[in-house]
């Protein structure tokens, strides 16, 4: 069986944990052994999230007194992708010994007029008290706006429109490699219509929705959504909340969920299968195997035809 999987950015640096190197070193062992267990017995296409180490990497590089202006969001996505990939691909061959595993630096090519250039959304790095938020956008001309627990920097966050580096990641599936790629949904760029040139566009993407669209041009059987929570909640935070085991793009495209959380997350689940008649799965990253397999999170399974 072919896997893709998303990656919560949350799974190398947990909410509340300081951003520090030997942190996000720590956390990686829990991640490989989970990814292990499904690589043993099948394909798998790893990518991952990189909110707070992109808006972490954006802070220094506004604040570095050495540069006459900060890095843009495409060459910051690049390196997140280097350093995140360097220590999940260390991880795994500590845990798949003999396996072979590469990371890709892997670019994603974005619409120059999407509208989400106008409107970021996109929350990035860590979370500020209003003031200090305020004072970050005064001084950096961010935008931030108000998240679950405080407020954060936002960031335009364009649709995916093509994986510039797909062919690579299926020749690497085809000679028996596990592949990292696509991390924060990849470096955004856009291509010149005439000649096909890309250029870095300041955006980061959504790692779901690239990650369901890589999912659906490598023909995977399974897209596998791992995040901090076991499952996906119906009716959340109201007295009706509970949890969702067994879910169909249509249910899920009626949840209402938050755009800044668990929507993208239904969004991705809910494109890959009814664009592939695939299944897909959203739940813990602990529990990773056990969603595979059916026995944990929520499973998402096409809708059955209308009859009649």
């Amino acid at each position: 069986m072919r896997i893709v999987v998303a990656l919560g950015g949350n799974a190398l640096l947990r909410r509340g944990e300081r951003p520090d190197a030997e942190v996000q070193i720590a956390d990686i062992d829990r991640v490989a052994t989970a990814i292990a267990a499904l690589a043993i017995d099948h394909e798998v296409v790893l990518t991952h999230g990189n909110g707070p180490q992109i808006g972490l990497l954006a802070l220094e590089s506004a604040t570095d007194p050495a540069l006459s202006a900060s890095y843009p969001l495409d060459l910051l996505g690049a390196q997140t992708q280097g350093m995140i990939g360097s220590l999940l691909l260390r991880g795994l061959y500590d845990t798949l010994p003999g396996h072979r595993i590469a990371a890709l630096v892997t670019h994603t090519v974005v619409r120059a007029d999407d509208p989400a250039f106008q409107r970021p959304t996109k929350f990035i790095g860590q979370v500020y008290p209003q003031d200090v938020a305020g004072r970050l956008a005064r001084d950096h001309g961010w935008r931030v706006a108000e998240d679950t627990t405080g407020w954060r920097r936002v960031v335009a966050s364009p649709l995916p429109e093509r994986i510039v580096e797909t062919d690579t990641i299926h020749d690497l599936l085809a000679g028996g490699t596990l592949v990292i790629c696509a991390g924060g949904g990849g470096i955004p760029v856009i291509a010149d219509t005439d000649t096909g040139s890309l250029t870095g566009a300041e955006a980061v993407l959504d790692k779901d929705l690239t990650a369901a669209l890589l999912a659906e041009d490598l023909k995977a059987d399974f897209l596998l959504v791992l995040t901090d929570v076991p499952n996906v909640y119906a009716h959340y935070g109201t007295p009706r909340q509970k949890p969702l085991h067994d879910a169909t793009p249509t249910t899920l495209r009626h949840g209402y969920f938050d755009a800044a959380s668990m929507g993208p997350k239904t969004e991705a689940a809910a494109r890959f299968v009814e664009r592939t008649g695939g299944l897909a799965a959203i739940g813990s990253l602990d529990a990773a195997y056990e969603m595979l397999h059916g026995r944990a999170g929520t499973l998402v399974r096409p809708d059955l035809p209308v009859v009649g």
